[in-house]
């Protein structure tokens, strides 16, 4: 590979890490690193309650009822 083509591909590297989420932001179905986050997603979904996931949190008393409010939000 010469010079050129490795440096294209360590460009397109870094640009791909750069776009990647940072850590403690929301998964898109819910997860929060603490309780309070997911608190007040709950809030703005409309739904009461929190639950844990894997060690995350995640709004609504259950899944079931965060993805009825996803849906429906």
């Amino acid at each position: 590979m010469d010079a050129f083509a490795l440096s294209s591909r360590l460009i397109l590297l870094a640009l791909a890490v750069a776009a990647a989420p940072l850590a403690g932001h929301a998964h898109p179905k819910g997860l929060y690193d603490n309780q309070q986050q997911a608190e007040q997603r709950a809030k703005e979904l409309g739904c009461t309650g929190t639950h844990q996931n894997s060690g995350k949190w995640m709004p609504c008393s259950d899944e079931a009822t965060l993805h009825h409010h996803l849906r429906h939000h």
